[in-house]
């Protein structure tokens, strides 16, 4: 994923504000380069896992695919490092060819980034995190 600086930093101010728990959102591409970032709400208000309402998630989705671009979606782990964790893999099930973007909040130290592929069988690649302006 190749992500402006200005955008990234609308993710990692989301992942601050919601802490404790994680936060959620999706991110627009365009040819794999992220052109905006969606907030959705963590109904489940917790530190290890997150959910959206689907009634919010829908329409978005559609606005996404219609300009012809693709959802990526993001979250943060406040409390670990920012790979996949199984409950992310298990999830990952109903969202095939999707890319994951995680912020990592640990320890009070500076967010971490890193963008995943998760594969139906629960391969986790990392697909990097590119970083523009």
């Amino acid at each position: 994923m190749i992500i402006a600086s200005a955008l990234l930093e609308q993710v990692v101010q989301h992942a601050r504000v919601e802490a404790p728990n994680e936060c959620c959102g999706l991110v627009a591409l365009d040819q794999g380069r992220a052109v905006s970032v969606h907030q959705l709400e963590n109904l489940a208000a917790s530190p290890l896992r997150f959910e959206v309402d689907g009634a919010k998630l829908a329409p978005l989705l559609f606005e996404i695919e219609e300009a012809g671009q693709q959802a990526a979606i993001y979250h943060s782990h406040t409390h670990s490092e920012p790979y996949p964790s199984q409950t992310d893999v298990n999830f990952a099930r109903w969202w095939p060819g999707c890319e994951w973007l995680i912020v990592g909040l640990e320890d009070d130290a500076e967010p971490i980034a890193r963008s995943f592929m998760i594969g139906d069988d629960g391969a986790i690649d990392e697909i990097g995190v590119e970083i523009d302006g």
